[in-house]
């Protein structure tokens, strides 16, 4: 059972930037295709970005492509998500996710294996 800690979230103005990050509990972390969500009351979880186990490929939602970065220390078990150029309509609680299948890029929620509990990220106008 891998365990994830998600933390970095914050209010800020918008055009400002953040970075969350995500610590998992094991060493197989390594195995892992990584994958950041968000979602807002009422809505679906949305796919934010996902990077595979080696951090040599990365996929991102179209929504967040040129201004969140996505990367990962195998050494460190960490997961990071790069957010620059924030706007309001970032919002959210933003989840990060383990998946040990083999499906690329997973944009699916389904396709995760393992959740943390989520960090509020607030963008002011």
């Amino acid at each position: 059972q891998v365990q994830l800690v998600e933390s970095g979230g914050g209010l800020v103005p918008a055009g400002a930037s953040l970075r969350l990050s995500c610590a998992a509990s094991e060493r197989t972390f390594i195995v892992y295709n990584m994958g950041w969500f968000r979602q807002n009351p009422g809505k679906e979880r949305e796919f934010v970005a996902t990077i595979n186990w080696s951090g040599d490929s990365t996929y991102y939602a179209d929504a967040v492509k040129g201004r969140f970065t996505i990367s990962r220390d195998n050494a460190k078990n960490t997961v990071y998500l790069q957010m620059n150029s924030l706007k309001p309509e970032d919002t959210a609680v933003y989840y990060c996710a383990a998946s040990y299948g083999s499906s690329w890029p997973g944009r699916v929620f389904s396709e995760y294996n393992y959740w943390g509990q989520g960090t509020q990220v607030t963008v002011s106008s």
